[in-house]
């Protein structure tokens, strides 16, 4: 296997990187490449390290076509979201101008959120995706409790001052028996005997 250092010093640089790799994987892909740079045959290279013809002439040729660079394990790209990033402000702003006429409900929950990202955005999220985004987004599940849209503060405050005090005038109508046995629930003799 011949191949020949595509950058002046990639020699060295290989024998400091798998000197410093703590994954074995890795640092095999790197020394297969610099024991290539050395001149060894791909037979040579896979007895040395104990890997198959395929992964040492796997890594040897991604260093030719691409360098150490393409060698290096890369970060995961992941899952993309269903919600482009450049969409989750506009969903900021509907969720902040709080629920329409259309949306039937006084306070926006999971559910309801659920829906509007299927009908107004175009994309479908389990509730639990819901809930997630929410939290990515910066949201809380504590919140105050909502008020309805028809609820009128004067007059919950004048039922208030003229409602009754239910508590205080059945208090005074409920005979109190005390208890003879201590507890609470088991008020006497008369319980036990049967």
């Amino acid at each position: 296997m011949y191949i020949t250092q595509r950058t002046d010093g990639d020699l060295i640089r290989l024998k400091q990187l798998a000197k410093s790799e703590r994954n074995a994987k890795q640092r095999d892909r790197l020394r297969a490449v610099r024991l290539a740079l050395e001149g060894r045959s791909t037979a040579q290279i896979q007895e040395l390290l104990e890997r198959s013809r395929r992964f040492v002439q796997r890594w040897v040729y991604v260093y030719r076509d691409h360098g150490i660079e393409a060698i290096m394990p890369g970060k995961p790209p992941g899952v993309a979201p269903h919600l482009p990033h450049n969409r989750e402000d506009d969903l900021r702003a509907r969720i902040d101008a709080g629920p329409t006429e259309d949306d039937n409900v006084c306070a926006l929950r999971g559910h309801d959120i659920q829906t509007i990202l299927k009908n107004e955005f175009g994309v479908k999220y389990s509730l639990s995706g819901v809930y997630e985004l929410l939290h990515r987004l910066g949201y809380s599940c504590l919140s105050p409790r909502p008020k309805h849209r028809k609820a009128d503060p004067e007059a919950q405050e004048a039922f208030k001052k003229s409602a009754p005090f239910l508590l205080t005038m059945c208090s005074n109508n409920i005979p109190i028996r005390p208890s003879k046995s201590g507890s609470r629930t088991n008020c006497g003799p008369d319980n036990r005997e049967r």
